[in-house]
């Protein structure tokens, strides 16, 4: 077993909590299967939808983002629900988005809008467990999660693209509503199906992932500067395979050790190596720098990428908040598909961005709602009943809008979706059979996705 003591996050959401965490990584849960089992449940998957050489990187915006001022403007509705900002046309004929997201409409048909998902509830947990597991089941007040995380079973089922990189990783953590790694983790299928963290700043000089940093009693650090690093790490994989070391090491610490000693995992972490226009293209912040570092690890072979934007439970203070947030998401996000696409990945590499809800489509008055919404200028609270989504890639077709929301943007007034029909979307392109089921806690099995179905519209 690997046990890994890491700097705990906290974070406080409109419900006043904080939360900590400690990240324990080791073999264990019912849903483990045996090395043999899990392979051959990989071949049916691949029978079942075609063998798949694709990849995903979901851009979380923790804390739900409103729709209105995103994908789904109303520029016709009263102004207390179209908000601040204007609606802006795309490069598509009749597709039009909020104004701070320049950058993203002169490329819309490079993606597709979902308009009218939706799971119902404004609870930051139970919403964030809807979208990325396909359950209910918690709440505010019990907010442990009850399913693994829905890219935990893919990267399961299908294992890295290439060999050596961490099939499941989290850019520059896994928080979900504060939860670490919350509903981004294995659950019953074993901790070792929990995202491997980079943790740190990607933006930062000399970034470096530090999380894994020894092996055995082997402290990467006492292997001296880089060139002695990279000459004793190659001399330790070596040495392993002449003893059959590695054979006898359980299955998760075989991992953990092949990302420490893998080459192709050290460089593709390795972000200053990108010339500095890249860099700048995606924006010089946390958000821009993760985005990137994310396109590194799918194209040196990891299958699922989570990157991590919080900050967006706006109550009070909507306009300013927007104004920072917004712009960023729109470099990282047009300059992640355009990246893509220029090397020949778009097709291969689906790109997903949500949050756990909508915001309320009419804004409150930020000051007078009393506690504890009285805290300044106005903003939007949570809304379940219809969030967007926006996705590309992956061999999926852009340049159209599924569903539609009402006149105010209250619920969905064509094609409601539901996170199932999302999730059956995603296990498509991956390759995974949505009809997999692993063991609980309790010992029952537990189909990966229990409603919905693919998303017809984008094949």
């Amino acid at each position: 077993m690997l046990r890994l003591p890491i700097d705990s996050i906290s974070s406080a959401y409109c419900d006043g909590a904080t939360r900590r965490s400690f990240l324990h990584l080791g073999l264990s849960g019912l849903g483990a299967l045996s090395l043999g089992a899990l392979m051959q449940a990989r071949e049916v998957s691949a029978a079942t939808t075609g063998a798949k050489d694709t990849s995903l990187i979901l851009i979380w915006l923790d804390g739900g983002p409103s729709q209105h001022d995103t994908y789904d403007p109303k520029p016709d509705a009263p102004s207390d629900y179209r908000g601040i900002w204007r609606h802006i046309p795309t490069n598509v004929p009749g597709i039009n988005i909020g104004e701070l997201f320049p950058r993203q409409a002169r490329i819309a048909d490079k993606y597709s809008l979902i308009r009218s998902m939706h799971h119902d509830s404004g609870d930051h947990f139970t919403g964030g467990h809807w979208m990325l597991t396909g359950r209910g089941e918690v709440s505010g007040a019990f907010t442990a999660g009850k399913y693994p995380f829905i890219g935990s079973i893919a990267a399961k089922m299908t294992g890295p693209r290439k060999p050596g990189m961490p099939a499941h990783v989290a850019v520059p953590y896994a928080s979900s509503i504060g939860l670490r790694p919350g509903y981004f983790g294995g659950n019953y299928l074993g901790t070792e199906h929990n995202p491997f963290e980079t943790e740190g700043d990607p933006n930062a000089a000399n970034y470096r992932v530090a999380n894994l940093s020894q092996v055995g009693n082997l402290s990467v650090e006492r292997l001296g500067d880089r060139r002695s690093l990279n000459a004793g790490l190659d001399r330790i994989r070596r040495e392993a395979d002449r003893t059959g070391l590695l054979e006898a090491m359980s299955r998760f610490d075989q991992q953990a050790f092949d990302l420490v000693t893998s080459p192709a995992a050290r460089e593709a972490f390795q972000i200053d190596s990108e010339t500095e226009e890249t860099r700048e293209s995606y924006g010089r912040s946390t958000w821009g720098q993760s985005v990137l570092l994310a396109r590194r690890l799918v194209e040196a072979g990891s299958t699922i990428v989570t990157c991590h934007f919080g900050g967006w439970d706006t109550h009070w203070n909507h306009q300013s908040s927007m104004e920072q947030y917004l712009p960023k998401v729109d470099k990282a996000v047009s300059s992640l598909l355009i990246d893509l696409e220029q090397r020949g990945l778009l097709g291969k590499v689906m790109v997903v961005v949500c949050g756990e809800f909508g915001r309320t489509p009419k804004m409150n008055d930020g000051g007078n709602g009393g506690p504890p919404l009285s805290q300044g200028t106005p903003g939007r609270d949570h809304w379940g009943n219809a969030l967007s989504v926006l996705i590309a890639g992956g061999g999926l077709k852009g340049g159209q809008v599924i569903g539609s929301t009402n006149r105010l943007g209250e619920v969905p007034a064509e094609r409601p979706l539901r996170p199932g029909d999302l999730h059956h979307t995603l296990y498509h392109v991956l390759g995974v059979d949505p009809h997999v089921s692993f063991l609980n806690h309790a010992g029952r099995p537990v189909p990966a996705i229990d409603h919905g179905e693919v998303i017809r519209e984008l094949l």
